[in-house]
């Protein structure tokens, strides 16, 4: 079963108006995108800086009202009107566990307020819930009284988590979940989302630059550029064979340990300007196989492989 499908999803900010002519015709952070996750899968998303994954994430929750598109959850198309049923659904962890959570409110308070407003529990039904889902992210019922600043970051990030749960969601979106937290931290919250995912059959969407984590807990990875999709894959194959120049470019870009950094081969290091968007291929002025073609005609997401999509003219051999 699909848990979450999009079709044609973009998003396109407005300029703000001169005060002499008119306003130019926008900032497309996403440009119309496709892709579905199947029930109980890890679909990870990669792509540098300014690529739109935070955008993208923000839309599928609500946060930011997409230019055109559909998004469906569970075959039902995205409906705000009732953010109870939608909160029911679908949330969201934050990137930085400490500023996602109210300084002025108690954990307590914190948690309880999905369960207050999306379920209207009692009191004594909220303790217990509440009792539970600490369990479950190994968090001590002490610390409910206590305040946001008083945590660590991997014990903030918990609790965001445990925000989270308390709507018992069927989907999760986890925004760069992990790259606020010290390494050694970091694998303890990636065990826990695992054994979470495991324990309450989640869905994830994880969003993140970080491509030894997402290989590691992905099933599948949409790799995106410049606001739109040029890759799709399986998790174990999509570095270690790539198709789209611009996935090995990340792949040869990430460091790892015993390994001198070195420059990949590229024209240019600088994305395309989002105000003057270049015709053809956004990666053409960085991408050492582009041709004339490239520079003229937008290339389309095709299927190469088995379970392996890209979008280019001149795809790498596997």
């Amino acid at each position: 079963m699909t848990a979450l499908k999009v079709e044609n999803l973009a998003k396109t900010f407005a300029l703000k108006k001169p005060l002499f002519g008119a306003a130019g015709p926008g900032v497309r952070a996403v440009r119309p995108m496709s892709f579905s996750v199947e029930t109980g899968e890890t679909l990870g998303v990669v792509g540098e800086s300014g690529c739109g994954k935070s955008t993208l994430a923000r839309m599928l929750v609500g946060l930011l009202e997409p230019s055109e598109g559909v998004i469906e959850i569970e075959g039902r198309a995205l409906d705000t009107a009732d953010p109870a049923a939608f909160g029911r659904l679908i949330q969201y962890v934050f990137q930085d566990p400490q500023s996602s959570l109210n300084p002025r409110k108690t954990i307590r308070q914190v948690v309880e307020s999905p369960l207050r407003r999306l379920y209207r529990m009692s009191a004594s039904d909220r303790e217990k819930r509440i009792g539970e889902i600490f369990a479950s992210v190994n968090l001590r019922e002490d610390f409910l009284d206590r305040y946001p600043h008083e945590f660590s970051g991997g014990q903030a990030q918990r609790i965001g988590i445990a925000r989270a749960l308390a709507a018992d969601p069927r989907i999760i979106i986890l925004d760069e979940p992990v790259s606020a937290l010290d390494v050694s931290v970091q694998a303890q919250v990636l065990n826990l989302l695992a054994d979470l995912k495991a324990q309450f059959g989640l869905t994830y969407l994880f969003i993140t630059h970080d491509l030894a984590v997402v290989e590691a807990v992905s099933d599948r990875i949409v790799v995106l550029y410049f606001g739109a999709v040029v890759e799709i894959g399986k998790a174990e194959k999509i570095f270690s064979a790539p198709r789209h120049p611009y996935t090995r470019l990340l792949a040869e870009s990430a460091p790892k340990v015993g390994r001198a950094l070195e420059a990949p081969e590229q024209k240019d290091t600088e994305l395309p300007d989002p105000l003057n968007p270049p015709p053809g291929c956004a990666f053409a002025g960085r991408c050492p196989r582009a041709t004339a073609l490239c520079r003229e005609k937008d290339p389309p997401l095709e299927q190469m492989g088995e379970d392996q999509f890209a979008a280019c003219h001149h795809p790498l051999d596997t």
